[in-house]
C-alpha cells in the first residue's frame, strides 16, 4: 500500500509586475497555507515553496510605461509582494524569485534535457510583427477581441474576461500595445513541446490521478475540454530580450528566451534547491524556519521531487489550471526524472462589490494597503476569505459582509467564548487554572472530537469553508455549554461543580486553539498566549476581536468606487427588464413542469455552432447531454462545475445531430446577459417547485 513519506506544496508565482490583492489570496495562497499548516500540525514532512514570477512581455510593457527597467520592476514588486506575505502570515519554508541565478540554471538545464530527448519541434511560423517598433511582439504586446467570449481587451495569450487560453493569431483586430498599430505577421523560428504526441499519456495520467484523489470538478472539466479539443504544439520561446536565454550553445538559439510558462513552474524546483542551499550554508534569505532542516544536504530537493514516495500538490487559481494540469506535467514527463501532481485543487474567482477584480482599473483590495489600514486585523480578512472561498464558484467580497462577518461570528461566537471563560477564571480563580481529578462531561469531549474528525476530514480533501465552519461549532458548543451551566451562579452554591464547569471550559479553549491554528494562525498564537497553559495560569482577558465600524466600511467602499470608471453615456438604450407578463396558466400547467436542480460535469463547443454548447449534467438521479444556445455568453471552461436548474421532462430533440434531454434554464437581464437559475448548496437532483 502507497504511503506518503513527504508533501511538496506548491503556491502560484505571482507575477512581479504589481502588489497583491485578495483575489490573489482567496484564489490560491490561503488555501495553501492552511493545508500545510494542517500537514504540519499531523507532523507530516512538508515543504511549501513560492516566489515571485519576474520574466515575460506584462513585464517589459510596464517598464515601458513607466520608463524604467525591467529589474527596477520586478526589484519593487518582489519586495512589495514578499513583505505582504510575511506580514499576512503565510508560512512559506522560502519565497524565491525566478531572476536568481540558480533559477537560470535549472530552466537553461531543463530546456538542455528536453532539447535532447526531442521533446520539441523547431517550427517556423508567421508571428506579430511591429513594424514601427521594428520588434517581434510578445503574446502581451497584442490585444485584440477574444474569438470566444468577445472582450475586445484579450491578449494574445489568454483572455482575462473568460480564462481562455489564447494564441496571439486568434486574435481579431489585434493591435500593438506598443505603439497601437496593427502589427503584421512575419515568419520566425521557435521551440515548440510536442504536446500532441504526449495527448494519450497526459489523457491517461489525468484519469487515474482525478479518480485516485477526487480532483474538483472544475479543474477536471475543464482540462477535459483542453483534452477533447486535441493538445497542440506550444511554443517554449520568445522573442524577447527579458527573460531566461535559451542555452548559447543551441544553434539559433541567438535573441529567444524561454516562454514564461516554461520558466515559471520550474521556479518551484529552483526554490526548493535554494531552500536546501540555505540550509546546508546556514544563510536565511527570506526563509521562513517553519521546519527543521537539521543534516541537510544540497540534493535533498530530490527527495521531495523525483522520489514517488512524494506527493506534489499545487494550489492555484482557475486561470492557470491548463499550465499546472496539462503543460507542466507535460514538460515533467518529458525530462522523465520527476513526479508529476497528485492534486490540483485550483479555486475559482473572488469578485469585488458586484464586479470582477479588476487591476487596470484599481477595482481592488489591495494586501499591503489592508496592511497598513487595518493593522493586527490579518486572521479578520482571512476568516471572510475563507468563509467565503470561492472553491467550487465564483464567490464574493464586499466590505458590509465583512464587518457583519467579524462582529457577528467571529467577536460574537468565538471571541466572546474565550473572553468568558478568562474573564470568569480570573474573577473566581484569580487567573489560576482550576485543577480537578475527575468531571462529569465526558459527553461534551464526544461532541467535540466528532466535530474535530470531521473538520480534519474537509480539511484533507479541500474543503476550507466547511473546516471553517465546523472550528467554529466548536465555539458554539462551547458557548452552550457556559450557558446551560452558568458557573457565575453555581460558584453560590456548589463550587466544586463551578470549578469543574470552568476547567472544562478551559480544556475547550485550547481545543479552539488546536482546531484553528491552521485557518486563524495568529488568533490560535494569540489564544495559547491568553491560556499559557504550561504555567498554570492564565492571563488577563484581552478582546481578540475588534468590531468593525460603519465608518471603516464607509471609507472603504468610498475609497473603492472612487476609481470605478463613470458609465457610457453614448451606451446604446438598454431593453426593458419589465417586459409583458406571458398568458395565464393554470397550476396544472405548471405542475407538468419537472424542475430539478443539476451540476454540468462537461462541457465543449458544438461543432459549426456559433451559439451551442454541448453538456453533460448530473441531475441527481443520472447524467444527461444537453445542448443549449448560451456558447456567446459563456465558454466550455468557465462553467464546469455551475450549479444550474434543468427541466428534465422537456421531450428530447436533435439539436446539430445530437440530442438533447432538457433544457437550462437561464435568468437574463435588460442588457440581455445571462446568468444561470442556481441553487447553491443544493445537491444534484433536488425537485425544484
Amino acid at each position: 500500500m502507497f504511503i506518503t513519506k513527504r508533501y511538496t506544496v506548491t503556491a502560484a508565482l505571482p507575477y512581479a509586475n504589481g502588489p497583491l490583492h485578495i483575489g490573489h489570496l482567496a484564489g490560491a495562497y490561503i488555501a495553501a497555507d492552511i493545508y500545510v499548516r494542517f500537514l504540519r500540525s499531523q507532523g507530516k514532512d512538508v515543504i511549501f515553496v513560492c516566489g515571485s514570477d519576474e520574466h515575460g512581455a506584462a513585464i517589459t510593457i510596464k517598464a515601458k510605461k513607466e520608463n524604467t527597467t525591467p529589474r527596477t520592476i520586478v526589484d519593487k514588486y518582489h519586495a512589495i509582494i514578499r513583505d505582504s506575505f510575511e506580514k499576512f502570515g503565510i508560512a512559506f519554508d522560502i519565497y524565491h524569485r525566478t531572476s536568481e541565478p540558480i533559477h537560470y540554471e535549472t530552466s537553461q538545464e531543463f530546456f538542455r534535457v528536453l532539447n535532447e530527448k526531442k521533446a520539441f519541434e523547431i517550427i517556423e511560423s508567421e508571428q506579430y510583427f511591429d513594424e514601427a517598433a521594428q520588434q517581434f511582439l510578445a503574446d502581451r504586446y497584442i490585444v485584440g477581441t477574444c474569438p470566444k467570449c468577445g472582450n475586445e481587451n484579450a491578449y494574445g495569450d489568454q483572455c482575462e474576461r473568460c480564462g481562455s487560453s489564447l494564441n496571439p493569431t486568434d486574435l481579431i483586430n489585434p493591435k500593438s500595445t506598443l505603439t497601437n498599430s496593427s502589427p503584421i505577421l512575419k515568419k520566425t523560428k521557435h521551440w515548440f513541446l510536442k504536446l500532441d504526441a504526449q495527448q494519450e499519456e497526459i489523457k491517461n495520467w489525468l484519469e487515474q490521478t482525478s479518480s485516485a484523489n477526487i480532483w474538483k470538478a472544475h479543474v477536471v472539466g475543464q482540462c477535459k475540454s483542453w483534452l477533447n479539443d486535441g493538445l497542440r504544439p506550444r511554443s517554449m520561446t520568445r522573442d524577447l530580450d527579458w527573460g531566461i536565454p535559451v542555452p548559447p550553445e543551441i544553434e539559433g538559439s541567438e535573441g529567444k528566451v524561454l516562454y514564461v510558462w516554461l520558466d515559471a513552474p520550474i521556479g518551484y524546483i529552483s526554490a526548493t534547491k535554494q531552500l536546501f542551499l540555505e540550509k546546508v550554508n546556514q544563510q536565511n534569505n527570506f526563509s521562513y524556519n517553519y521546519r527543521n532542516f537539521e543534516n541537510a544536504n544540497v540534493d535533498d530537493w530530490k527527495k521531495y521531487w523525483q522520489d514517488d514516495e512524494t506527493e506534489l500538490i499545487h494550489f492555484i487559481g482557475k486561470d492557470n489550471i491548463v499550465f499546472h494540469c496539462i503543460t507542466f506535467p507535460a514538460i515533467l514527463k518529458a525530462h522523465e526524472n520527476y513526479i508529476l501532481p497528485s492534486n490540483v485543487p485550483a479555486n475559482e474567482f473572488m469578485n469585488l462589490e458586484g464586479d470582477k477584480i479588476s487591476t487596470s482599473r484599481n477595482w481592488a483590495v489591495w494586501l499591503h494597503e489592508y496592511l497598513e489600514e487595518f493593522p493586527g486585523k490579518e486572521d479578520e480578512l482571512r476568516y471572510c476569505l475563507i468563509a467565503n472561498m470561492p472553491e467550487n464558484k465564483d464567490a464574493e467580497f464586499t466590505w458590509q459582509d465583512f464587518q457583519n462577518r467579524v462582529n457577528n461570528e467571529l467577536a460574537a461566537n468565538l471571541g466572546n467564548f474565550i473572553n468568558r471563560v478568562a474573564v470568569l477564571t480570573h474573577k473566581f480563580y484569580d487567573g489560576e487554572i482550576p485543577s480537578i481529578e475527575q468531571h462529569n462531561f465526558a459527553s461534551i469531549f464526544d461532541e467535540i472530537n466528532e466535530i474535530k474528525i470531521k473538520q480534519e476530514t474537509a480539511i484533507t480533501n479541500f474543503r476550507f469553508k466547511e473546516a471553517l465552519q465546523l472550528a467554529l461549532q466548536i465555539s458554539s458548543v462551547g458557548n452552550k455549554f457556559l450557558g446551560d451551566n452558568e458557573p457565575w451562579k453555581l460558584i453560590k452554591t456548589d463550587a466544586t461543580k463551578a470549578k469543574e464547569i470552568m476547567a472544562v471550559a478551559i480544556q475547550i479553549s485550547n481545543i479552539i486553539a488546536d482546531s484553528i491554528l491552521p485557518l486563524l494562525p495568529k488568533t490560535a498564537e494569540k489564544i495559547n498566549k491568553q491560556f499559557n497553559q504550561f504555567s498554570g495560569k492564565i492571563n488577563p482577558a484581552q478582546i481578540l476581536f475588534e468590531k468593525i465600524t460603519d465608518e471603516q466600511v464607509a471609507f472603504q467602499v468610498e475609497k473603492l468606487h472612487k476609481n470605478k470608471p463613470a458609465q457610457n453615456e453614448n451606451a446604446t438604450e438598454e431593453k426593458s427588464a419589465f417586459e409583458k407578463v406571458k398568458p395565464e396558466i393554470t397550476y396544472d400547467d405548471f405542475s407538468k413542469l419537472d424542475i430539478r436542480t443539476g451540476k454540468i460535469i462537461e462541457a465543449e463547443r458544438v461543432p459549426k455552432a456559433d451559439k451551442l454548447l454541448k453538456l453533460f449534467v448530473d441531475i441527481g438521479i443520472e447524467k444527461r447531454t444537453i445542448v443549449s444556445g448560451i456558447a456567446e455568453h459563456f465558454t466550455p471552461e468557465e462553467i464546469i462545475g455551475k450549479n444550474v436548474s434543468v427541466l428534465v421532462n422537456l421531450a428530447p430533440r436533435k439539436l446539430r445531430g445530437i440530442e438533447s434531454n432538457g433544457m437550462i434554464l437561464m435568468a437574463e437581464d435588460a442588457s440581455g446577459k445571462l446568468y444561470f437559475v442556481n441553487a447553491d448548496d443544493v445537491d444534484a437532483g433536488n425537485t425544484i417547485r
